[in-house]
């Protein structure tokens, strides 16, 4: 039996959240991919977790769309096996990837993989110099057969389905340039699919290394993959435990440290920061309501994490090159945790180059 507080210690501690300073080499979120969406993206979860992103360049870092077709950020060296990580486990689970995509091509008697095949040499062909990624669309549209495109009624124009188009860039071999938009695609210099992703970077390993215990079904919902082809790719060197009246799992390597953990610290989470992609929404915030707050349809908050807990949600109000940090609490907050929250606004202050003219705590 563990309850949801060890859990919440023991992610605060893998995910090194609570630590001053790290390197690029042994930031552990790296391993799965942070997820680069928003001003306070990649750059910002690398930072809360203490890595000096300043000091970091084109030649250390890689942008990919991969989980989920969104944007993530790794180590530029370790490119090669993160693509073999992020290959659908199957025909089916690329077919559940690409969403809507697959109907006309299963009607057309396309397998999947074939067609995100079929898309990443077209693109790769496409791509011999850096190229915005409307440019890649438009002649794409005009050399893939009519299966592989569909109407967009807004813009009146045909294109590539969205989600094959993403997830067939890195089999194409082609990254993001970094802090363009729109986006521009560019071929990875030297790249090579690795014939395996060994433990470290394998999806489910990580996921449970970094957000487990967890479930077959919360894995797969992380990853957009049949719950089938997940509980097939199982590790075996699990161990089940109870969270709340639910079996899950947790490497057996990381038995200690669930029950050991004492993740401290107090830090502003961006909104899509690893911490909340945690697809078991009701252990990180168990009140209906203020799990509504967070995760809403449109214009998702950051959230306020403090010994473990999440305790409130945060916007910036940017004016000119000030800004407030607008902090609406869902508990009483004692002085000493204001003052570590302003301490985290100054940081946030600093990170975009802006003077920060206070921080608002509703009331």
């Amino acid at each position: 039996m563990v309850d949801r507080h060890q859990v919440m210690r023991f992610r605060v501690r893998a995910q090194q959240l609570d630590r001053a300073e790290g390197t690029l080499a042994d930031t552990a979120v790296l391993d799965i991919g942070v997820q680069n969406t928003g001003p306070d993206g990649a750059r910002w979860a690398l930072a809360v977790r203490g890595v000096d992103v300043t000091a970091l360049s084109d030649a250390d870092l890689v942008l990919l769309w991969t989980v989920r077709g969104a944007p993530h950020l790794y180590r530029r060296a370790d490119v090669g096996k993160v693509a073999a990580a992020v290959e659908p486990f199957s025909d089916a689970d690329a077919g559940k990837r690409i969403y809507d995509a697959a109907k006309p091509l299963k009607a057309a008697g396309i397998d999947n993989l074939a067609a995100l095949d079929e898309i990443a040499a077209r693109m790769r062909a496409i791509v011999t110099t850096p190229t915005v990624k409307g440019d890649v669309s438009g002649r794409l549209a005009t050399v893939l057969p009519e299966p592989y495109l569909r109407v967009c009624r807004p813009c009146d124009a045909t294109h590539p389905y969205e989600m094959p188009f993403r997830l067939a860039a890195l089999r194409a071999g082609l990254e993001l340039q970094l802090d363009t938009s729109p986006p521009v695609l560019r071929r990875i210099a030297g790249f090579r699919e690795a014939s395996a992703p060994g433990d470290r970077f394998d999806l489910i390993r990580a996921y449970l290394r970094l957000l487990g215990p967890a479930t077959p079904k919360q894995v797969a919902d992380y990853l957009d993959a049949p719950v089938k082809d997940v509980k097939a790719h199982w590790p075996d060197d699990v161990t089940e435990v109870t969270v709340d009246g639910e079996v899950r799992s947790l490497l057996a390597a990381d038995e200690e440290a669930l029950e050991s953990a004492d993740g401290r610290g107090t830090r502003l989470l961006g909104p899509f920061d690893l911490f909340l992609q945690a697809k078991d929404r009701a252990t990180l915030v168990p009140d209906a309501a203020h799990a509504k707050e967070l995760w809403p349809v449109l214009g998702r908050p950051g959230a306020v994490l403090v010994d473990g807990e999440l305790v409130g949600t945060w916007r910036p109000r940017k004016s000119g090159r000030t800004f407030t940090v607008a902090v609406q609490p869902w508990r009483r907050l004692s002085d000493p945790m204001r003052k570590a929250i302003t301490a985290q606004a100054e940081h946030l202050a600093a990170y975009r180059s802006a003077s920060l003219s206070g921080v608002d705590f509703a009331g």
